[in-house]
């Protein structure tokens, strides 16, 4: 596997089309996945201020003010200097509007939790985690690769998350092409940073980014757990927030602390 390393440009993109195809073959493969209508059931239901699901919805608050962040960075003049050409700060500052639009989209969808108002939610992340995917993209493969995939990428996202949108509005629900959307970054990234002589120091931030997102799923997933364990003091689907914009401002950290290899 070592040899992969050292191939052919030509013969590691090739591999990693194959290796794309083969897991959108594989869950093409499986059957349909419905959204199970009780994940709109959250354990901390509590309300404040006249806010409902107050802890849910306002958590949100925190992936606005990552984005926020990270955008000002991007205009500052430390930012100019992050990047060798300046067109790689283009798919980061999809990735930081994006950001602000999670925050506003699943608050909107946390004021009244169903699937219509879960559309506009997942379609906010998987603008973001296509941003991230491209601009890894043009910092490993290359910067005319990373920039001619983002439509493609953005388009792949999005129509994924239209597409379970439909197919649950016709009673057919298919979770399928929007987790696969959520898979490829989590387990091609790593990949493309093994294959990829690296151009900017901070390896170690994109995995902590990979890291604490799958943590974030990992709090989802745990919602009425968490919130036992912790008395009722907040639930695992606010901690998911938390972690989730974390994960985004990790982005921006890295951006600040890389250099130019």
């Amino acid at each position: 596997m070592s040899g992969w390393r050292h191939a052919d440009p030509r013969a590691k993109a090739l591999g990693l089309w194959l290796l794309g195809a083969a897991l959108a073959g594989l869950a093409w493969a499986l059957p349909r996945i419905p959204q199970p209508l009780q994940y709109h059931h959250f354990a901390d239901q509590r309300a404040c201020l006249g806010l409902p699901n107050c802890l849910d919805t306002a958590s949100n608050a925190l992936f606005v003010l990552a984005g926020v962040a990270g955008l000002r960075f991007l205009h500052s003049a430390a930012g100019r200097r992050a990047f060798i050409d300046p067109r790689e700060a283009l798919p980061y500052a999809l990735l930081f509007f994006a950001t602000i639009l999670v925050g506003f989209g699943s608050g909107y969808y946390h004021l009244a939790p169903d699937n219509d108002r879960l559309v506009w939610d997942r379609a906010a992340i998987a603008l973001t985690l296509m941003s991230w995917f491209a601009a890894i993209l043009c910092e490993r493969v290359s910067l005319k690769a990373g920039l001619r995939l983002l439509p493609l990428l953005f388009a792949a996202g999005l129509g994924s998350v239209a597409y379970w949108g439909w197919s649950e509005a016709h009673g057919s629900g298919d979770l399928r092409p929007y987790g696969l959307m959520q898979f490829y970054p989590m387990l091609l990234i790593p990949l493309l940073l093994w294959l990829y002589p690296p151009r900017y120091s901070g390896d170690r931030d994109i995995l902590a980014v990979i890291g604490l997102y799958l943590l974030a799923l990992l709090f989802d997933f745990t919602d009425h757990a968490v919130f036992d364990l912790t008395g009722g003091l907040f639930s695992g689907h606010t901690a998911k927030h938390v972690v989730a914009a974390l994960a985004a401002y990790w982005v921006m950290l890295r951006l600040q602390r890389r250099h130019a290899l």
